[in-house]
């Protein structure tokens, strides 16, 4: 039995570019950064002083008052996207059976947050803790606020693969729909853990940039990078399998055509370029593309000294020579690295440059490394057909997701 094609029907985003789609999209092409100096806290013991932040983002838009008392700014932040990808698709819960309806996010856990509960216990006891403590910071918060949202009663899942979450949790929906147990599923990552003790633990490891200027902070691929950007938003897409989308009249947006994983099982921070390409590899295969057929890739694309190149040896070994003709880019060049959301985030940035005809580009370009000797389309747009899009996410640690997208046509 053949499994049934999967589309992309609707999608939302809150990140430094904008609080949707079309202004991410707006940004994206005109190469712009969204940045600057962080605001959040104060950044006078730290050596870096620059993030991704997300600008004028006003829950009370999205979520009541008790809702938002309720919840992490990340969980706001996925509620957001949710609700601008769900308005997108057209879903309409009351014409659906609400048991054959899902959620898959992956969010990570804020760690300022508990470690205000914990300074609060200290100081005033256990009585004084937050009752809905784990409710609110646990990593299925995002997910249990959808499903309720939505009154979405089918598989409800939550998955972290730290910087690959987004594309595993897409990845993951795509399989509960190709495998029966859902016919729709909200997939995505919302991510706000742009706070003091996660990023002194990764600027400790080296893996962030301290470039005073905001920018040129992020540079990924150039010779002169010199780290990643710590960035905060979410990103959300409907997946539907394609005969209920058609079945509903819905827009369609793309196919979801493959999905493939691998782990380093290497090292706790450095990558292993094989296993990456393993990932990349084994999409396509699930995808039935060949490597001649790629398009276009979305770079996991960090700006870290040790990404980049063992990236550029990934695609390499995925693709052998065909690797030095096809265009690849990185978002993250525009909105920092977005952790459990990048994946997400950068899976709707490929369905825009498939459905717009533009590539949006790698900024900030300026001085070619030897190793890494790829077209990263520097720092201006590139007008393009993209049919078929390869997508990057590689997590800290080795735990890697990679995703094919196919632009939308009614002969598979």
């Amino acid at each position: 039995m053949s499994m049934p094609r999967v589309v992309v029907t609707g999608m939302g985003t809150v990140n430094p570019l904008g609080l949707n789609v079309e202004e991410f999209w707006q940004g994206l092409v005109a190469g712009k950064s969204g940045i600057g100096p962080i605001t959040r806290f104060d950044t006078s013991n730290f050596y870096v002083k620059v993030g991704a932040e997300v600008k004028n983002f006003d829950p009370t838009k999205y979520m009541d008052l008790k809702a938002i008392d309720r919840s992490t700014r990340a969980v706001q932040f996925a509620v957001a996207a949710a609700k601008e990808a769900i308005k997108s698709a057209e879903l309409d819960m009351t014409k659906e059976h609400p048991e054959r309806v899902g959620v898959s996010t992956g969010c990570m856990v804020e760690s300022s947050y508990i470690v205000r509960q914990s300074e609060l216990i200290n100081k005033r006891g256990p009585r004084r803790a937050d009752p809905l403590f784990i409710a609110k910071s646990g990593p299925s918060a995002a997910s249990m606020q959808i499903g309720m949202l939505l009154g979405a009663r089918g598989p409800n899942s939550s998955v972290n693969s730290l910087c690959a979450t987004g594309a595993d949790a897409i990845g993951t929906a795509l399989n509960f729909i190709r495998l029966g147990y859902a016919d729709v599923m909200i997939a995505g990552g919302a991510d706000s853990s742009l706070d003091p003790v996660s990023m002194a633990g990764i600027d400790i490891v080296g893996a962030l940039s301290r470039e005073p200027d905001p920018a040129k902070a992020c540079r990924p691929f150039d010779l002169n990078r010199s780290g990643f950007i710590y960035g905060e938003g979410a990103g959300l897409v409907v997946l539907e399998s394609y005969e209920h989308a058609k079945k509903r009249e819905a827009p369609i947006l793309a196919e979801v055509a493959g999905v493939g994983w691998s782990f380093d099982a290497h090292d706790a921070t450095a990558p292993a370029p094989e296993a990456e390409a393993y990932a990349m590899k084994t999409a396509l295969q699930n995808a039935g593309v060949k490597p001649e057929e790629v398009d276009y890739i979305n770079a996991h694309g960090t700006s870290t000294r040790l990404n980049d190149p063992n990236e550029t040896k990934a695609i390499k070994i995925a693709l052998g020579d065909y690797a030095y003709k096809v265009p690849v880019s990185s978002t993250k060049s525009m909105i920092g690295h977005i952790v459990t959301a990048a994946g997400a985030i950068e899976t709707i940035a490929s369905i825009l440059i498939m459905n717009r005809g533009v590539i949006h580009p790698t900024i900030n370009y300026e001085t070619p490394d030897p190793e890494c000797d790829l077209d990263y389309v520097p720092n201006v747009a590139r007008r393009a057909q993209v049919n078929v899009c390869l997508t990057n996410s590689f997590g800290l640690g080795g735990e890697n997701c990679c995703l094919v997208l196919k632009r939308f046509s009614e002969q598979s």
